[in-house]
């Protein structure tokens, strides 16, 4: 049975860049992520591709998302705050995204070292 992730921006884009380390998260397994994602991968997307590249990974990666509501808003920055209190300064989709896995107990996939070590990640390089 596959498994299921959050697919944060960072693994989306070093999937797409071609890193062979994501390929069985993306290929054998299941994830999910939110437009806050998509809108960080569709922009770095078109800084290293181009518009059409953008637009078919844009088009790729929607069937994964997920919404959210505003008690996860609150959670997300509730847990901002203390991961950057304990020195992990995290962005906002970021932390929604890692709130969002722990609520849906599955692991958070990501390369952002800022992640390394902490309890639900799959941190992979």
């Amino acid at each position: 049975m596959p498994a299921r992730f959050f697919y944060d921006s960072y693994a989306v884009l070093a999937f797409t860049s071609g890193n062979q380390a994501y390929k069985e998260y993306f290929e054998k397994n299941d994830g999910v992520l939110t437009k806050l994602n998509l809108l960080e991968v569709f922009y770095r997307s078109l800084e290293q591709f181009d518009s059409k590249a953008a637009s078919d990974i844009l088009d790729t990666f929607s069937k994964y998302l997920i919404d959210f509501g505003l008690e996860d808003i609150a959670g997300s920055m509730k847990t901002r705050l203390e991961l950057k209190r304990a020195g992990r300064n995290i962005s906002y989709a970021d932390a929604l995204g890692y709130f969002l896995s722990r609520k849906l107990a599955i692991r958070f996939l990501t390369g952002d070292k800022t992640f390394r070590g902490l309890s639900g990640v799959e941190y992979v390089v």
